[in-house]
């Protein structure tokens, strides 16, 4: 049996079709298609019942796909173990970083991974959640940072693994900011805001606060880069919301000004991986620091700054 036409099976049978494999392994439908074949001539097996474009697995796919399960996952295991061993060069961590995570966070929840006395090669991958879980279930990833949990839509073998949380943080230039304007929450619906992209958590919890505010700003804009929304913020273009955990670092500079929070919105921080048990040293520091260290920095915040 051809192992390369057991992997196409096992892919094709998890992503959902031939399509949506070829587009994880970057080769043509057609390519998995034939291997497919092949495998099932090799085998005198039917493994997948066509129905017109759809595939399902037969009962003797259905047995191969727990033989396979357990063949791909004790070789990522071996893979890992091998790339971890010492060879007097820095171990390899891949991390994915959701695009919708602020980069300045996603560095204070990575630093911890880098230690001097056991050097530490981090490899970081900044994508669409989506397309990161994809990564993650070939093993080209040995951890994702996300906003959000597993969506219910993704078919990724993988798990949930809760690094903190923090509140929303609400800023505006100060030349966007006068006397006439009203205190917050008010304010938030009299200045032009600016939105996180669509495939934030921010966006969500943000939006869903101003409808229970009943709040109707006119919306000036919208970014998938923190970084980039909080520049068109500090030219007053809108008022905008962060994690209270980067609030500080916001507010450096003195171009900006903390219009209040909303303590009570949430954002959840998650590393996500192929482990039920976390046992990775990088990801256990990881996890072990963002406990403790995402509320630290949302404590250090204190009190809204005087507009």
């Amino acid at each position: 049996m051809n192992l390369k036409h057991l992997f196409y099976f096992w892919k094709t049978a998890r992503s959902g079709g031939v399509v949506k494999a070829g587009e994880l392994l970057h080769v043509t439908p057609q390519t998995i298609s034939g291997q497919i074949r092949l495998l099932e001539e090799s085998l005198d097996t039917q493994l997948f019942a066509r129905d017109g474009r759809s595939l399902e697995l037969t009962p003797a796919g259905r047995l191969a796909m727990e033989y396979a399960d357990e063949m791909f996952s004790l070789s990522a295991e071996l893979e890992q173990a091998l790339r971890h061993h010492p060879k007097g060069r820095p171990v390899e961590f891949r991390v994915g970083v959701s695009d919708a995570v602020p980069k300045s966070l996603a560095y204070r929840l990575l630093h911890p991974a880098v230690d001097p006395v056991d050097p530490v090669r981090i490899i970081c991958r900044e994508w669409r959640l989506d397309r990161l879980l994809a990564e993650l279930a070939i093993h080209r990833l040995d951890l994702v940072i996300a906003d959000s949990p597993i969506p219910p839509s993704v078919d990724v073998r993988a798990y949930n693994h809760l690094l903190g949380d923090s509140g929303l943080s609400f800023f505006a230039a100060r030349a966007l900011v006068d006397p006439a304007t009203p205190a917050f929450p008010a304010c938030m619906g009299a200045l032009p805001a600016l939105l996180p992209g669509e495939d934030s958590a921010i966006r969500r919890k943000f939006v869903d606060w101003l409808d229970r505010k009943r709040l109707r700003p006119r919306i000036a804009g919208e970014f998938d880069d923190t970084a980039l929304m909080t520049a068109f913020g500090r030219a007053g273009v809108g008022a905008f919301a962060v994690p209270t955990a980067i609030e500080a670092e916001t507010l450096a500079g003195g171009e900006l000004v903390l219009l209040g929070r909303a303590e009570d919105v949430r954002i959840e921080y998650f590393a996500i991986s192929v482990e039920r048990r976390l046992t990775h040293p990088c990801v256990l520091a990881i996890s072990e620091a963002a406990r403790a260290g995402l509320g630290a920095l949302e404590h250090d915040a204190g009190a809204p700054s005087a507009r």
